[in-house]
């Protein structure tokens, strides 16, 4: 996969599967992972690089992004102004 503009394929982290305390969460009540790992970025739009690079672990907001199944795997390709903070 190759994004264009300012796009960021992102492999989000896996849903947590225990609290803490080792309660269960059952698949109804799993929140949606907010983290993941950039895996493709795209060359950047207007002249401005990316800021992001392939391998970095960020942090986007909930509703980012569009969801995508590529060969049994689930990706996110967002925007990079959808990236809140490289950890």
């Amino acid at each position: 996969m190759k994004p264009i503009n300012d796009r960021v394929v992102v492999k989000p982290a896996p849903a947590e599967e225990k609290t803490k305390g080792g309660i269960i969460i059952p698949d109804t009540a799993k929140e949606k992972p907010q983290r993941g790992e950039v895996v493709a970025i795209g060359p950047g739009k207007d002249g401005n690089l990316m800021t992001v690079q392939v391998g970095d672990i960020v942090l986007y907001g909930k509703y980012a992004g569009q969801e995508l199944n590529f060969e049994g795997q689930d990706y996110l390709i967002m925007r990079e102004d959808d990236i809140l903070v490289v950890i």
